[in-house]
């Protein structure tokens, strides 16, 4: 890797002015180090925030609501017994985030901003790839992977954090520390789609750095559901997390947010329409499935991922009301 400037920081205040344009900052590193190693990511400083101690915890409750700070590890998200009673989507989603030892190291905020894993990103082609003639690397080559939303523009990849999915559906918010001091916004605010290889996938201002994401109080139902190729370590294909409220047993309000089909988590208001007013049964989650496929378009090798949303949707609705026909 190309030789960088290092700096460890003890306090939020240090890591913000640290991080100068050029800067990158570290925790888990079980992104940015291998970036760095493939020469995709060359920053010229390195901020280590691992011991900011303001940057890790847990607090809060169901009833109120539940803060997770940036520097969390997966592993202590798992362990929270308040995560998984009363946000199961979101305790579901990281018990399947790659293996207990990359849980171990990786931070909460390093999930919400790691980089795509686009094979002709993480080549060195950039968000954008293309030829010299002018043509896309994913349209015109190996796209099983890519996007099959917002397929009109250039950017074909598929948003990479799992975490930042159920977050959406659950209502979370992040907050953002920078040299203008402190913000808030929607976790779904932290991305955008980028238009060339030298725009950026996140929304944030130069030298923000996460300081925590604040989940509102629970209410309703909420779950998750994914498909991937294999159960050991893997990225999913697609994933559904979905947030419910009722009137009685009928859908009052419904969230639903979905992985691996666009180039920032997709939020199915097809879907979520569909489902408003139901009772949650199979032929209803399943009515919610079609509804959301009804705007895809897939590229030449990724077709199968519309059946696949079709899917993770009805099961991840009928997993929120404790039907796992699929399991019978």
């Amino acid at each position: 890797m190309k030789a960088f400037e290092y700096v460890g920081a003890t306090s939020v205040d240090q890591a913000v002015k640290a991080l100068t344009p050029g800067s990158a900052p570290l925790a888990g590193g079980t992104d940015l180090i291998n970036r760095m190693k493939d020469y995709v990511t060359s920053p010229e400083r390195v901020v280590y925030l691992n011991d900011v101690k303001e940057l890790a915890g847990i607090s809060g409750d169901a009833a109120s609501g539940v803060t997770i700070l940036a520097g969390t590890r997966l592993a202590e998200i798992l362990a929270s017994e308040v995560v998984k009673s009363a946000y199961p989507a979101l305790w579901q989603t990281t018990s399947e985030v790659a293996t207990p030892q990359i849980r171990n190291m990786a931070s909460l905020g390093g999930n919400l901003f790691q980089h795509p894993r686009c094979w002709y990103y993480r080549s060195g082609f950039g968000l954008v790839p293309k030829t010299t003639d002018g043509k896309h690397m994913l349209r015109e080559g190996d796209n099983r992977y890519a996007a099959i939303f917002m397929t009109d523009g250039d950017a074909l990849y598929v948003h990479p954090s799992s975490l930042a999915v159920p977050l959406i559906a659950l209502g979370a918010k992040a907050t953002l520390v920078g040299p203008e001091g402190e913000r808030t916004v929607e976790v779904e605010e932290l991305y955008k789609v980028p238009t060339s290889n030298s725009e950026s996938p996140f929304a944030t201002k130069p030298g923000e750095i996460l300081k925590s994401v604040t989940i509102p109080a629970s209410k309703g139902k909420n779950a998750s559901y994914e498909a991937r190729h294999k159960q050991a370590h893997d990225w999913p294909l697609v994933m559904a997390s979905v947030n419910l409220t009722f009137s009685g047993e009928t859908v009052s309000d419904a969230r639903v947010v979905v992985y691996g089909v666009a180039p920032v988590p997709w939020r199915s208001k097809a879907a979520e329409e569909a489902i408003k007013d139901k009772v949650i049964t199979v032929e209803s989650a399943r009515s919610a499935g079609e509804a959301a496929a009804a705007g895809a378009k897939p590229l030449s090798m990724n077709g199968f991922k519309v059946s696949m949303l079709k899917t993770v949707i009805t099961r991840a609705l009928c997993t929120s009301a404790g039907n796992k026909y699929w399991e019978a």
